[in-house]
C-alpha cells in the first residue's frame, strides 16, 4: 500500500532528527550562526544615519574616530572612574582647558534610539549645565551600562557598507583590516585620531540618557 506523501515525510523527520548525524549537528550550528547573525545585524541596522551624521560635522573624521564613536555607542565610555569626586577633579581640568571648538549640540545622541549620548563640554558650559550632576551621570553610566561586542561587531559592518558606498573617506577594505584588528586585539578602547583632535579639539562626557534630567536648564 503506497503511504501518503505527508506520513512518508514525517518519518524521515523523525528518524533524522531522533539520529545524532554529523548533518544534524551542522544543521543546529547554522541555524544558530544565521539566527545570531540576523538579530547582530537587526540591532546595528541604523547606525548608518548616526555615522553620516558625525562625518557631516567632522569631515576629517578618519578610522579610528569612526571606531571611537561606535565603541561608546556599543559599550559605553572607555574611561573608568569610580567615584564621582574622581569624575568631577577631572571634569574641573578638563573645563579650565578648555579652547575654542566647532559647532556641537550640547547632547549629541550616539545610538539610534538615543540610549547614549555625548554631552559636548563647550554647549554645555554656555547653557549653564549642572557640573555636578554630569559628573554623577557618567559615573553611574559606567556603573550600569552594560553593551556588547556582538552589537559593535554588527555596527561596523555598517561602516564597511558605508565605505563600499564611497560614503566615508577611507576604503572598504581599509575598513574592514581595521575592525578585524581591533576584533582580534578584543576591541580595546581607542584615542581619537591626531588629526581629528588637532582640529575640533573634542571634550565631552559619554552617559545614558536616562541620566539627562536636570542636567541642563531645558532638560
Amino acid at each position: 500500500m503506497r503511504r501518503p506523501a505527508k506520513f512518508v515525510l514525517g518519518t524521515i523527520m523523525v528518524s533524522f532528527f531522533l539520529r545524532p548525524t554529523k548533518g544534524w549537528l551542522l544543521a543546529i550550528l547554522v541555524l544558530q550562526s544565521c539566527t545570531h547573525a540576523s538579530a547582530a545585524a537587526a540591532t546595528a541596522a541604523d547606525f548608518k544615519p548616526v555615522i553620516k551624521a558625525h562625518l557631516a560635522r567632522y569631515p576629517a573624521m578618519e578610522l579610528q574616530d569612526c571606531y571611537k564613536l561606535l565603541y561608546q555607542a556599543c559599550l559605553g565610555s572607555e574611561h573608568a572612574v569610580g567615584d564621582t569626586a574622581a569624575a568631577t577633579r577631572w571634569l574641573d581640568q578638563e573645563l579650565a582647558s578648555l579652547g575654542d571648538g566647532p559647532v556641537e549640540p550640547a547632547i549629541d545622541p550616539l545610538t539610534p534610539d538615543g540610549r547614549i549620548v555625548r554631552v559636548h563640554l563647550r554647549p554645555f558650559v554656555q547653557q549653564h549645565g549642572d557640573k555636578a550632576r554630569l559628573a554623577q551621570a557618567f559615573v553611574e553610566t559606567g556603573q550600569t551600562f552594560r553593551g556588547s561586542r556582538e552589537t559593535l561587531a554588527a555596527a561596523w559592518e555598517q561602516v564597511v557598507q558605508l565605505a563600499a558606498a564611497r560614503e566615508l573617506p577611507f576604503t572598504a577594505a581599509a575598513a574592514r583590516t581595521y575592525g578585524k584588528e581591533m576584533a582580534a586585539a578584543g576591541n580595546p578602547a581607542v584615542h581619537h585620531s591626531e588629526k581629528f583632535t588637532r582640529l575640533y579639539h573634542p571634550a565631552y562626557r559619554v552617559i545614558a540618557r536616562e541620566y539627562l534630567p536636570g542636567l541642563l536648564p531645558d532638560q
